[in-house]
């Protein structure tokens, strides 16, 4: 397990990666992030997604995240093509810090070999 400056090192390593690759003038948010990972997992991308689709997709990139921790496994895409997990355990952990700080070490995972090339 990461000390909490690794992480939050980390952490701003993948929103600088994340900004500079998406050319946005500010640093992405946890949401933002989570958004990004939806769309990159369901494989495709469109000019307007509906409020329920973003929602979706962060959905999505949660259940991508927490698959590593055996939380939940890939079931398969739907007819739309949109992908599906089967929850295999429910998430235990409690509090909003200690849920954003695994979701920021599974982000910080997922994007570790992006960021060593």
């Amino acid at each position: 397990m990461m000390e909490d400056w690794e992480l939050d090192y980390e952490w701003l390593r993948v929103r600088h990666f994340v900004k500079d690759s998406m050319q946005r003038p500010n640093l992405p948010d946890l949401n933002g992030i989570l958004f990004l990972i939806g769309i990159q997992e369901l494989g495709r991308w469109k000019d307007v997604f509906t409020k329920e689709e973003k929602q979706d997709l962060m959905h999505i990139a949660i259940c991508e995240l927490l698959s590593t921790e055996g939380y939940f496994e890939f079931e398969g895409r739907d007819a739309d093509g949109w992908p599906h997990y089967k929850e295999l355990r429910p998430v235990s952990i409690e509090g909003v810090k200690d849920q954003e700080r695994l979701l920021k070490t599974k982000i910080v995972q997922y994007f570790s070999k992006a960021l060593d090339e």
